[in-house]
C-alpha cells in the first residue's frame, strides 16, 4: 500500500493538469510568460491540480494526524486567494500564519534533531511548528518566476525528505514529489500552465509539514537554502519591492539579463551567461546537491 497514494497522486494530478489549465485559459485568468519573445498568455492557478492530486491521494495515507490534509488545504486556498486578489507580502505572510492555527493542537514530538544535538522544545514547539510551516510555504512562493522552477525544485526536496523519512511522513513526501513531478510535465520549459501560488504555497507548506510529521526539520530546512537566500537578499536590498526596480530582460540570443535589484537567481545571471531552462536547471542541481548532502549528514549520525 506505500505505492498507492504517491500512484494516486501522480495519475490524478496529470490528468487534471491540462484540464483545468484549459479551464483556467477559457475563464481568462491567465498570466504573461515574461521571459518569452511576445510574452504569451499561459494559464495561471494550475496548482489547483497538484491540491486535488496530492489531497486525495493523502485519504489513503494510513496514520496522517487529522490536522495535516486540513493545512495543505487552507494553504491551497490561501494561494487561489492571492492568485485572485494579488495579495500584499505582509497580508500573504499574516493569513498564512492563521491558516496554519491547527498545528497549534498537534501533539508532536517537541524536539528538533540536529546534528549530536537534540533541542527539546517543549510547549513552545507548536509555535516553532506554525512559523516553521509559514516560512517553508511563504520562502518557495518567493523564490520563483521562471518555467519549472518551483515546482521542480519542490519535487526534488519531497523526494529527498522521503529517503530522509519513514512511515507516513515518507509516503506523503513521496506522493508530494509524484505529484510535483506530474505536474513539471505541463510546467517544464515551454510552460503550457503556471502553478500560481496557489500551486508554490500549498507544495511550500507541505515541504514543511513533511518536515514536522517526520521529525526531519533539520534537513527541510537545509533544502531550502536557495529559498532562504534568495528571500535574505531581497530584504536587505529590496525589502521585496522588486517590480518597482524592474525585471530580467531576455536578449535577442535568448540570454538572460539580471534584474536590477539583488536576488539568487539574478545572482547566477551575473556569473555566468544563462538563457531561461538553465537557469532553472543550475538551481535544480543546486537542490539536488542540497539534498546529497542532508541525506549525507543523516547517514553519518
Amino acid at each position: 500500500m506505500m505505492w498507492l497514494p504517491p500512484l494516486i497522486g501522480l495519475t490524478v494530478t496529470l490528468i487534471l493538469t491540462p484540464y483545468i489549465a484549459a479551464r483556467m485559459k477559457n475563464a481568462g485568468i491567465v498570466g504573461r510568460d515574461i521571459h518569452k519573445p511576445g510574452q504569451p498568455e499561459v494559464a495561471e492557478m494550475g496548482g489547483l491540480a497538484l491540491i486535488i492530486g496530492i489531497g486525495i491521494a493523502g485519504v489513503f495515507i494510513e496514520g496522517l494526524p487529522e490536522w495535516l490534509l486540513p493545512v495543505f488545504l487552507l494553504f491551497g486556498v490561501l494561494g487561489a486567494i492571492d492568485d485572485l486578489t494579488s495579495l500584499r507580502q505582509l497580508h500573504k505572510v499574516i493569513l498564512s500564519l492563521l491558516v496554519s492555527i491547527p498545528l497549534l493542537t498537534a501533539k508532536a514530538n517537541p524536539t528538533v534533531e540536529l546534528p549530536r544535538l537534540t533541542l527539546n522544545l517543549g510547549v513552545i514547539y507548536s509555535i516553532f511548528a506554525v512559523l516553521f510551516v509559514t516560512g517553508s510555504a511563504n520562502l518557495v512562493n518567493m523564490l520563483a518566476g521562471f518555467n519549472g522552477l518551483e515546482v521542480g525544485t519542490s519535487g526534488i526536496a519531497l523526494l529527498f525528505l522521503a529517503l530522509l523519512t519513514d512511515g507516513p511522513a515518507r509516503i506523503l513526501a513521496l506522493t508530494g514529489s509524484a505529484g510535483a513531478f506530474a505536474f513539471l510535465v505541463w510546467n517544464r520549459y515551454p510552460a503550457r500552465v503556471f502553478p500560481g501560488d496557489t500551486g508554490t504555497l500549498s507544495l511550500g507548506a507541505l515541504i514543511g509539514l513533511v518536515g514536522i510529521l517526520g521529525k526531519a526539520e533539520f534537513y527541510a530546512a537545509i533544502l531550502l537554502v536557495p529559498h532562504f537566500i534568495d528571500f535574505v537578499m531581497k530584504a536587505t536590498g529590496v525589502r521585496f519591492g522588486v517590480r518597482k526596480h524592474g525585471r530580467t530582460v531576455v536578449l535577442e540570443d535568448g540570454t538572460l539579463k539580471a534584474p536590477p535589484y539583488p536576488s539568487l537567481l539574478g545572482f547566477i545571471m551575473r556569473r555566468i551567461r544563462v538563457t531561461e531552462p538553465k537557469l532553472v536547471a543550475v538551481v535544480w542541481l543546486i537542490e539536488l546537491l542540497l539534498g546529497v548532502t542532508a541525506l549525507a549528514l543523516h547517514l553519518s549520525l
